[in-house]
């Protein structure tokens, strides 16, 4: 019987033997099992996750192997037992902070357990393991902390960043989540309490994509945080000073960045939340196989969504007129996006950026304001205003007269009855998307939207909201409509999973379009009929295939992908083998069982030659 002895180094014990001893580790990316050799060639096992030691769905056999038997009940679960004790345990608790905590301890404990639970039941978990409920989780992290999970780098450690990432102690991390926490999901500069993001996020890449988890990391750098009264909290569990200055904060990034490419050569890095975005990205983007979530797959889930809605409209690209209410680093990128997918219709860059009016707490944003712009907002600033300034959204409204209305501001409210009562007046169908997270910043309600466009509207929010059922004034019928939600995870998962299975060198602007692309084309008959503009989020998998199928294109037509291989695969072809990669958490059990006992024979084999040897050698020296 064969059991760690210590959980995190090379210390192992054969209790058939009653000794100790060190070994040498050779894993197989492929398995879901540590092999280890001894100096005679016997080989021990250990999954990855030393929790998947105490899964009450194993068998007795596999606990035997595992040194697990008589640590857990003795009846093996099925998974439906499981599932029912553990929904039943969730809904207990009172509060989604309760609810969150109870998840993450259930990751900790039994990690492909709590994947099989958030593939079956997505809709209902997601809100629980990310937005909205990650938010009050980052705020209070210093308050509900209760044990290690993911990296923190903080600012005292640079110069030695390479040494201590070495202390990381899965050897082949595919993708990780980088934040400093600057800038939380709209909550200011939360500081290390901002890891809810990464660790959330890259439950998402294992959900959705696949992506196996103990080949994520999370990652936070501990920077500072210029938020007050999270340095002054008692409780508060990062450095105590002030946010570090952007130039040391890109000496300690230029650092961290060689340090994770050096022990991970193909590792995907995706930035989020950082408050000033575009400089890592510009600085990156060419060296690395990164990405920036907030920019990038914000503007390409968006961008498919309006690809949808402009097809539904019937009006061409070059006639469309867009106001976007926000103007910070989603804002930019989401237009910047939209941008690209007009000039793939066929116009010019000036052309495309013409159709786009932006507006921040100043106003409309033009070059001569009267303000220094900051630099991302300088591509989008008016020209064309005649010296008028428009200072309101109102305002703004009544001078452009959109067909489509776009929010990033976190105002909540701001798209008045009015103002949509005034796009429906000038659109047969005005596209609507309030994208501001949680609900309760929304620009709009869906409600409000369907009923001050007397249902005419095409809508996508950043927060889900309920199906909502209404006559039309118009025609007297009755309808119930169903609200599109922008949400990043349509296309991230995608696209980190295909940037790793191609193995590509880094993430380029084509493999994002890619990505949005893809998305405007994976909606069923069914979703289009029902009046979506997103797929139905309960086949996030299998959107996520056809996304990192797409990516996987564009990085060949580029010449950054390294799989060559891949290159000659038909797209059902790859479907096929993109779908055999992915991480299946209903499968563990039954694959480990198998390498169980496929180890077993062969240690079985391994120890009848030595014996027949041991024989032979005896027979020989009788004879002498």
């Amino acid at each position: 019987m064969l059991v760690v002895v210590e959980t995190g180094v090379q210390h192992w014990q054969d209790r058939s033997q009653g000794h100790s001893i060190v070994l040498e580790e050779v894993r197989d990316k492929k398995k879901r099992i540590f092999s280890f050799s001894t100096e005679s060639g016997q080989k021990l096992i250990h999954p990855p996750f030393a929790n998947s030691h105490y899964d009450t769905a194993q068998s007795i056999s596999l606990r035997k192997f595992l040194g697990t038997h008589g640590l857990i009940p003795p009846r093996p679960d099925t998974y439906e037992i499981q599932k029912k004790r553990c929904l039943a345990q969730l809904a207990l608790k009172s509060t989604n902070i309760e609810k969150y905590t109870y998840l993450a301890t259930l990751r900790k404990n039994n990690v492909h357990l709590f994947y099989r639970l958030l593939v079956d039941h997505f809709t209902e978990l997601t809100p629980l393991v990310y937005t909205p409920t990650v938010g009050e989780a980052c705020q209070r992290w210093s308050e509900i902390y209760q044990g290690p999970e993911g990296m923190y780098l903080s600012f005292e450690d640079r110069g030695n960043l390479a040494s201590i990432i070495q202390n990381w102690p899965e050897p082949h991390v595919e993708i990780t989540v980088i934040t400093d926490g600057s800038r939380i999901l709209g909550l200011g500069d939360l500081g290390i309490n901002g890891m809810g993001i990464p660790i959330g996020k890259l439950a998402l890449y294992t959900g959705c994509a696949g992506i196996r988890p103990e080949g994520t990391l999370p990652l936070t750098l501990d920077l500072g945080t210029s938020t007050k009264s999270i340095r002054e909290d008692p409780l508060y569990m990062g450095s105590r000073r002030d946010k570090v200055t952007p130039q040391e904060e890109q000496e300690f990034l230029d650092e961290l960045m060689s340090a994770l490419k050096a022990r991970w050569p193909d590792i995907v890095i995706q930035f989020e939340d950082f408050k000033n975005p575009f400089p890592s990205l510009k600085r990156y983007r060419n060296k690395y196989a990164m990405f920036n979530d907030d920019i990038q797959g914000t503007g390409s889930v968006i961008m498919g969504g309006v690809i949808n809605a402009i097809k539904r409209t019937g009006i061409p690209p070059r006639e469309h007129r867009a106001v976007f209410f926000g103007a910070g680093s989603a804002g930019v990128g989401v237009a910047k996006q939209i941008v690209d997918y007009f000039i793939h219709e066929g116009m010019t860059e000036d052309e495309a950026r013409s159709c786009f009016w932006l507006v921040d707490t100043k106003g409309l944003v033009t070059s001569d304001r009267g303000d220094t712009l900051a630099d991302h907002k300088v591509y989008f600033s008016r020209t064309n205003n005649q010296g008028q300034q428009f200072r309101t959204l109102d305002d703004v409204v009544d001078y452009v007269k959109p067909t489509i209305l776009m929010g990033l501001s976190t105002q909540g409210g701001v798209f008045t009855g009015e103002i949509l009562e005034k796009l429906a007046k000038w659109n047969q169908q005005p596209i609507i998307f309030p994208l501001s997270n949680p609900s309760s910043k929304s620009e709009c309600t869906f409600e409000a939207a369907v009923r001050h466009t007397d249902g005419r509207c095409i809508f996508a929010s950043g927060s889900p909201f309920p199906p909502y059922t209404y006559t039309s004034k118009s025609n007297g019928k009755t309808k119930t409509y169903y609200a599109g939600q922008g949400n990043n995870v349509f296309v991230f998962p995608g696209i980190g999973l295909g940037t790793i299975l191609s193995k590509s060198i880094r993430v380029t602007q084509s493999m994002i379009y890619a990505s949005g692309d893809a998305l405007s084309t994976a909606l069923t008959q069914e979703e289009f009929d029902r009046g979506l503009i997103y797929p139905d989020i309960t086949r996030i998998r299998s959107v996520s295939v056809v996304v990192a199928r797409c990516v996987i294109r564009a990085a060949q037509a580029e010449n950054v992908d390294r799989l060559l291989s891949l290159r000659d695969l038909t797209d059902e072809q790859l479907d096929h083998w993109i779908r055999g990669k992915m991480y299946d958490p209903h499968a563990e059990i039954g694959h480990l069982e198998g390498e169980v006992a496929d180890l077993a024979s062969q240690m079985r084999e391994t120890s009848l030659k030595k014996a027949w040897t041991r024989v032979e050698v005896t027979e020989k020296e009788i004879k002498l």
